[in-house]
């Protein structure tokens, strides 16, 4: 495995030399898929990428827990959380990327 990091400019500079667009139009397309994707998982709804996976927000309840340092019982606030679930198809891939 490497310590490699797929950022935003990366996403960009391969989507420009895949479409050819311009790179500042390709760095608008990154930047507003992933506005997309954000503001739908704000209001709640599930984001699936076919052959990618799922994104989902869930809610967690209040519950009690403990502060690690002292032993003593502390409630966690209820919060929202989010979730991905890879298809089968990235699963695979990963696992095939493995053996090679």
């Amino acid at each position: 495995m490497t310590d490699k990091t797929l950022t935003r400019a990366d996403l960009t500079d391969a989507l420009h030399e895949a479409v050819g667009l311009s790179r500042q139009d390709c760095a608008a397309l990154v930047e507003r898929t992933l506005d997309l994707v954000a503001e739908a998982m704000e209001r709640g709804e599930i984001v699936k990428l076919s052959g990618f996976g799922v994104f989902q927000v869930r809610s967690k309840r209040e519950r009690m827990g403990r502060n690690p340092k002292t032993g003593e019982p502390a409630t966690i606030a209820p919060r929202r959380v989010i979730g991905f679930r890879a298809s089968q198809v990235l699963k695979s891939r990963i696992d095939h990327a493995l053996e090679k």
